[in-house]
């Protein structure tokens, strides 16, 4: 039987809150009801930090709150209201789920306002009105058995006039029992990339790359693949959940920084998770060693889209019109590099998401970031992207104003063997440009239309 339950989430990331949730209750095998919320995922309620979301045990919303970085915390549902009089009378109807803690339960009381700051007179006034439950049990406020918690929400700590709410003028009042406390958000803080041994400039932020792995449902058994690892910040991470990790640049410098133990190994040291490295290579994706597909659970990656660093692949800018230049022999002690050319995102999309579907594993996940332009950002610029046997599973956008990065998770959905792909350009053509096209040019030109 479902019940219901309240999700406190924190306030950031909003549209990543769903995707983070369906991820992880996906990975350990159980449902997540959203009865309350018909029209996902574009519902206003999302965007709240409150969701009344229905389980089947209290075992999954622990799971939820062990693994989730967007959750705060998780409390057994009792009752709301817009006003207390409202969330009384809803409560006492649902006597059944709380009077088992009557008797003999130590308990604590905690009231907490959403974009607003609550006096402690109103506080306790608060928690006295509750008296009708009649717990006989003592107050604890460093170990009790129980947590009640009331969250006030508000929507805005200012009137539109420009003065502050008051005490109990809120739109919508919760109330229910602590389940579990968000334990996964001081991941956060331990990779933080300030404090990591090795970093670059294009080091995805530890938020991020957490939600990268949640996204990938990282867990023991599971090997993941990383074709722009760069300095390997979602290497780290799925690490850290229990995936074996191999990564690949067509830069090495990038992963091996300029000491003798490469850069991210030593960062992975730093993790525990050096042993889940299997290993760093350095090629082009477009050509690379890979000989028999199917051998990835979830492919994460963070494509250079040319803001800090622009994507490469191998190949001269230019061919010369009188054929290839003579061969001049070179000092033994000095290596060959290859010339490379710039890597349109657009392409470089296509050539992903081809390559995911011949290495990924049936049911397995390419999760990776797409810049945007947000006026011009249409659905269909992720849909034109996708092949047969490849089916987007969400799509959560990180808003910068003019543009913005989307999140994006895709299936491989098929059983079939595909040939490697060839890389080469789309004959394609249905007079449809993705706001994602060019967007290295479009940054730098400060998005002008025209």
């Amino acid at each position: 039987m479902m019940r219901d339950y309240l999700f406190v989430f924190a306030h950031a990331h909003d549209e990543f809150r769903i995707p983070e949730l369906q991820s992880i209750s996906e990975l350990h095998g159980f449902t997540i009801g959203f009865s309350r919320y018909s029209d996902l995922p574009s519902a206003e309620a999302v965007k709240r930090p409150f969701m009344i979301l229905e389980l089947a045990e209290e075992a999954h919303a622990r799971l939820l709150a062990k693994r989730c970085i967007l959750i705060k915390s998780i409390y057994e549902f009792y009752a709301q209201g817009s006003t207390y009089a409202e969330l009384h009378e809803a409560n006492r109807q649902v006597r059944s789920r709380w009077e088992q803690y009557i008797p003999d339960t130590s308990f604590k009381f905690t009231v907490i306002g959403y974009n607003h700051s609550l006096s402690q007179r109103w506080q306790r006034d608060v928690i006295e009105s509750f008296s009708y439950m009649d717990f006989l049990g003592n107050i604890d406020m460093k170990n009790p058995d129980i947590i009640l918690g009331c969250f006030e929400e508000y929507e805005n700590d200012k009137r539109p006039d420009g003065t502050r709410h008051v005490n109990g003028d809120f739109c919508q009042v919760y109330f229910g029992r602590l389940i579990a406390e968000g334990t996964a958000r001081a991941l956060i803080k331990t990779f933080d990339v300030k404090t990591r041994n090795y970093f670059g400039n294009t080091s995805m932020e530890a938020e991020i790359s957490l939600l990268m792995a949640n996204q990938t449902q990282a867990a023991p058994g599971k090997l993941v693949y990383d074709p722009f690892i760069g300095t390997g910040s979602m290497a780290y991470t799925t690490a850290y959940f229990g995936a074996l990790v191999y990564g690949s640049d067509i830069d090495g410098r990038q992963m091996r920084g300029k000491s003798k133990t490469p850069g991210i190994i030593r960062a992975a040291s730093q993790y525990g998770v050096a042993s889940r490295i299997v290993d760093l290579c350095t090629f082009d994706i477009t050509n690379n060693p890979w000989r028999i597909g199917g051998l990835f659970d979830a492919i994460v990656t963070d494509p250079p889209y040319g803001v800090r660093a622009g994507a490469k692949r191998l190949g001269r800018k230019k061919l010369r019109e009188d054929g290839p230049p003579p061969h001049l022999p070179r000092p033994s002690d000095e290596p060959y590099i290859p010339p490379t050319k710039p890597y349109e995102l657009s392409a470089l999309v296509i050539d992903l998401i081809l390559l995911a579907r011949y290495l990924l594993k049936l049911r397995g996940l390419l999760v990776f970031f797409l810049p945007t332009v947000t006026d011009s950002y249409e659905e269909v610029d992720i849909k034109s992207s996708l092949c047969e046997g490849m089916i987007l599973v969400a799509n959560s956008s990180q808003n910068f104003g003019s543009w913005g990065r989307r999140l994006i998770t895709i299936r491989k959905t098929t059983a079939n063997d595909y040939p490697p792909p060839t890389f080469k350009p789309s004959t394609t053509d249905d007079n449809h440009i993705p706001a994602h096209k060019d967007f290295r040019e479009k940054y730098f030109q400060s998005f002008k239309t025209g």
